[in-house]
């Protein structure tokens, strides 16, 4: 039972991001120097996630209709990143945003407040 509930998963999670591959969302467009700074203070920004999960793809979605440059984490294909997920932020569960501020380092989960976080992200200067 156990297998058939994960090939179905797979399934779901490969036709997904095949589903969300063929309609992407229209990207917001900022002058250059704008994208610029924005994608400077990207780099403080990083998406702990699954490839087919269906709440990590809703965060994607946001990330690139937002144009937002993010290094991704796949914690299932790099066990570094899934330790790096459970010792920070103190589980295995993703969606998750670290976002790095100086010294200081906060993970942000749940799909609709990280996507909430990244708007306003992406309006402040």
């Amino acid at each position: 039972m156990k297998l058939i509930l994960k090939a179905i998963r797979l399934i779901l999670g490969e036709l997904i991001v095949l589903l969300n591959w063929l309609f992407k969302p229209k990207t917001v467009r900022r002058s250059a120097s704008e994208q610029a700074q924005l994608d400077q203070r990207s780099e403080a920004l990083s998406l702990y996630q699954f490839r087919g999960c269906p709440f990590c793809v809703k965060v994607r979605r946001e990330i690139t209709r937002l144009n937002l440059v993010i290094k991704y984490c796949d914690v299932n294909r790099h066990e570094s990143y899934r330790s790096e997920l459970e010792s920070g932020g103190g589980k295995v569960k993703v969606p998750c945003l670290k976002i790095q501020s100086g010294e200081s380092t906060e993970w942000l989960y749940e799909s609709s407040d990280i996507n909430r976080y990244l708007a306003k992200f992406a309006v402040s200067k």
